[in-house]
């Protein structure tokens, strides 16, 4: 259902003992045997889940409900309904609610990934980490990596940097502040860039700055980038690149030159 690759639907019903799973065009129904009612009075019949879903299974929120909704309307725990689904990985928010005389109905919104967060784990926009069971498809999302509890400061940080990049048609593919927070990038052509600790901001876009005089083509051939250096910066250069004319590039006029290099190569 959807386009390849990418699952969409909207789960609507759940029934005990006989369930359907009912979207908005098809029906399919899913005999589940042996569960039994424990009380028939009023037993609970129904039990609605509604969403639209990417990346949430049915089946992860089938079987999490099922040993929760076999008792009566009334002895039904609402809270252990909306504890056991409110901790699947990809679930947002969630909403229980009695439907007068024998239903259920729960609402599900679900997380969206912006960015990975370290190797094994994602990140919302919101700054919200969660863990899925499979990672694999998400390998072409930004690595974000940070301090623990400062995720939030860190993804607002690599916000600004990713559209600072943009700008010059570069795409980050890393981001990580170790805990002295020091930053370093890695572009998605292999390119790193050291920030350091102090300035980090004001540096990058210096080093940007130098693109045009540069020329895309050189930095290509980029393969290091320290801008820890009060004046400029150092630039680490791939094998097999042609020795560069600096003077050329900084002082193209063959004018008298200011006593501040703008870049060191080494």
């Amino acid at each position: 259902m959807g386009s390849a690759g990418t699952k969409k639907w909207m789960t609507g019903l759940l029934l005990v003992g006989l369930v359907g799973i009912v979207g908005y065009g098809a029906v399919k129904i899913v005999h589940i045997k042996h569960l039994s009612i424990k009380n028939t009075s009023l037993p609970i019949k129904y039990v609605r889940i509604e969403g639209v879903f990417q990346y949430l299974g049915k089946n992860e929120i089938k079987t999490v409900l099922q040993p929760l909704v076999t008792t009566s309307f009334f002895d039904v725990d609402m809270q252990a309904i909306y504890s056991a689904v409110s901790i699947l990985p990809w679930v947002e928010t969630v909403t229980v609610k009695r439907i007068w005389p024998d239903a259920i109905d729960i609402k599900v919104r679900e997380k969206k990934p912006y960015a990975r967060w370290g190797k094994s784990s994602l990140i919302t926009d919101q700054g919200v980490i969660f863990t899925p069971g499979n990672m694999k498809q998400f390998q072409t999302l930004t690595v974000v990596i940070g301090p623990e509890h400062q995720e939030v400061k860190v993804l607002e940080i690599m916000k600004g940097i990713k559209t600072a990049l943009a700008d010059q048609s570069m795409e980050l593919e890393e981001f990580s502040i170790n805990d002295r927070w020091s930053w370093k990038i890695k572009l998605s052509n292999g390119l790193e860039i050291l920030l350091g600790r102090n300035d980090q901001l004001k540096k990058l876009q210096r080093f940007l700055k130098t693109i045009a005089v540069l020329g895309q083509e050189q930095v290509k051939q980029i393969a290091k980038v320290d801008l820890r250096y009060p004046n400029g910066y150092a630039a680490s250069w791939k094998p097999g690149t042609a020795e560069i004319d600096w003077k050329a590039i900084v002082n193209p006029n063959n004018t008298k030159q200011a006593p501040e290099k703008a870049i060191q190569s080494r």
